[in-house]
């Protein structure tokens, strides 16, 4: 499969520099007169999904808690939580840059949204990305975004431990997460948010490109991984979570490249939401409401529009925005005048009485 194929199908990630991929500039709505200021925790989580995996991903992970203005003050009260998940090729610090939080947080809650807690977990791999999958290579991503991660705030911040005060919202990469994680565990979360997600449809193979081929055999390290091009390394970061392989030493993968092209698309195809959605439908069912969103310069902006139509052909209730802007221009504005207001909407805000 060559570069070019790989980046426009798998990934949608803006080059902000010659030296390669990394922050993206995006648009930063003004500042809010008169919002008050949001805490800030760097915290570290153990994800026990993520223990003994092959690549040796680090299992405790970085982790950002956003604590809303009246938190520190009314020590009674509890909140609910909204979990975003960042895209592929940056963390979770980098994240919180490009959607320029705490400013957007607070921004929402001085526009009239309810207060709640946002947890912004890092799930950045030696290939640059997890998939937010389950994977004996990467490690399970998927349950450690909804149970290890879900489970420590709970246990340590004061939360409404219950899933229909839990948002899950994620871009590109992380909307991919959203809807994969979405489908599969409406018992954790009650509302569900995707932004411009990528990876919804199985790939199919493109020409043979030796060059290519050859500079992913040479690949024996995490730094050698580093060197690669952008469209390389989604393939790999693919392959790790899609194709893993115990036997196959040191990465722990299987190409679509050689006489295993086909078998190994049909695994990563087994991972396209586009392709397991209609097994999921009574789950989706459950979400107290669901919106999607994304650019209309966006290249992702095709599969989007066919899960837009999925839900609508199986009759679930939810909002689809096609908004003027490129993959990642506006994701910040829509973090606070649509993200937000959409979980202070749509989430529970009351206590169950015990």
């Amino acid at each position: 499969m060559t570069t070019q194929r790989m980046t426009a199908m798998v990934f949608i990630v803006v080059l902000t520099s010659s030296a390669g991929f990394g922050q993206v500039k995006t648009t930063v709505p003004d500042a809010v007169p008169g919002a008050r200021p949001a805490t800030v925790e760097r915290i570290t989580i153990h994800g026990s999904a993520l223990e003994g995996n092959l690549e040796a991903d680090a299992a405790d992970r970085t982790v950002l808690v956003f604590l809303p203005p009246s938190y520190a003050r009314e020590r009674n009260r509890r909140y609910p939580v909204v979990y975003a998940l960042h895209g592929y090729s940056i963390g979770a610090e980098q994240w919180s840059q490009e959607i320029h939080v705490p400013q957007t947080i607070e921004g929402a809650f001085a526009r009239g949204a309810k207060e709640m807690i946002v947890v912004l977990p890092d799930s950045k791999t030696v290939h640059n990305g997890s998939m937010y999958s389950s994977s004996v290579t990467t490690g399970d991503f998927e349950n450690f975004i909804a149970h290890d991660v879900v489970s420590y705030i709970d246990a340590h911040y004061r939360t409404i431990a219950n899933r229909t005060s839990r948002g899950l919202v994620g871009h590109s990469m992380g909307g991919y997460g959203a809807s994969r994680i979405g489908m599969k565990h409406p018992d954790v979360f009650g509302s569900l948010y995707i932004m411009s997600p990528c990876c919804l449809s199985a790939r199919s193979a493109g020409p043979a490109n030796p060059a290519n081929e050859e500079a992913l055999a040479a690949v024996k390290t995490p730094e050698d991984s580093a060197k690669l091009p952008f469209g390389l390394r989604a393939q790999l970061a693919s392959a790790a979570a899609w194709s893993p392989n115990p036997n196959n030493p040191p990465l722990y993968l299987d190409l679509p490249i050689g006489p295993n092209q086909q078998s190994v698309l049909a695994r990563w195809a087994a991972n396209a939401p586009l392709a397991f959605i209609d097994q999921y439908i009574q789950n989706l069912r459950r979400y107290r409401a669901i919106a999607i969103d994304v650019g209309d310069q966006d290249n992702l902006k095709v599969d989007t529009g066919k899960l837009h139509d999925v839900l609508a052909n199986y009759g679930i209730k939810h909002d689809f925005d096609i908004y003027s802007g490129t993959h990642t221009s506006n994701v910040a504005v829509r973090f606070q005048e649509n993200v937000m207001p959409f979980f202070s909407r749509t989430l529970s805000f009351e206590t169950a009485k015990r």
